[in-house]
């Protein structure tokens, strides 16, 4: 009886969440894809910055086609010139991770929009919850929440480990160097935007698509462009300054508005309830 009356006060969105969660994490396949692969990315990239800088050498790398763009980027962050090449060096490479830690959320909000949808759509358990008062914006926003939650968990998780590495790899010093304004801003507001738009590109194909390996390949509208920021900002083409990811953040905002709007327009509830296949 309690639960009963729990269930109708539980709000439409909160319902949709627990059921993704409840669903999502009953798959352990699923679960260590959420938790376990972000991990092995994060290691991923500290074992790259290790083996660059031990067998690449600071010097040679400064000498390098890309020592003008890291010198650049070290002067736009006011990195001192007091510092061994081997430390700002160290200071550029742990600083790009904020960007390209952007492929975590991206990467878990994509698998909870493309299976939510097409696996429920081939199981036949999305069709009791269209035929609910629950409305198609709540529905939405309570899947993108489901994956969203925990895509930046992971990430905070992931940034953690990454400082800690930081830490074993150079000195605590350089975390006054590598926790740059950039940093901040990745971390919070780049990273739920980023995670948010995700789920609604993954949403607007699951929508139409009648696999979760179709739905899946609309991901490398996110996914290249992080790819490209990245590649920019160490060849030394574009610097990502503070007031860069502020105006980044505006677009992204604007973007995520018009990708809600555009998935409860391709969220025919109609189709999927009478037409579907």
């Amino acid at each position: 009886m309690m639960n009963r009356t729990n269930q109708k006060k539980r709000h439409p969105i909160a319902h949709v969440i627990r059921k993704e969660w409840l669903i999502t994490f009953r798959s352990l396949n699923n679960t260590l894809f959420i938790t376990l692969v972000p991990v092995l990315i994060t290691l991923q990239i500290l074992l790259y910055i290790f083996l660059v800088l031990r067998f690449a050498g600071a010097d040679l790398i400064l000498d390098s086609i890309i020592g003008r763009a890291i010198e650049k980027w070290l002067v736009q962050f006011s990195v001192p010139q007091g510092l061994s090449a081997l430390q700002r060096l160290q200071v550029f490479f742990f600083s790009q991770f904020p960007i390209y830690q952007l492929l975590i959320p991206c990467m878990i909000a994509m698998s909870f929009a493309s299976f939510s949808i097409v696996e429920e759509k081939q199981t036949r358990t999305l069709e009791p919850l269209l035929a609910t008062p629950v409305r198609t914006r709540q529905l939405l926003l309570g899947k993108a929440l489901s994956g969203l939650i925990p895509s930046i968990i992971m990430s905070y998780i992931c940034t953690v480990i990454f400082l800690v590495g930081v830490m074993v790899m150079g000195s605590r010093e350089l975390l006054r160097w590598v926790l740059n304004p950039q940093w901040w801003l990745s971390l919070f507001v780049l990273v739920p935007l980023v995670s948010f738009l995700s789920f609604m590109l993954g949403v607007s194909g699951s929508s139409r698509a009648q696999d979760a390996k179709s739905a899946q390949n609309i991901a490398v509208v996110v996914i290249l462009p992080i790819l490209a920021i990245v590649a920019l900002q160490i060849l030394g083409f574009v610097v990502f300054s503070p007031a860069k990811l502020i105006i980044l953040s505006v677009v992204l905002l604007i973007l995520n508005w018009i990708m809600l709007k555009a998935a409860e327009r391709l969220f025919k509830r109609e189709t999927i309830l009478i037409r579907w296949k």
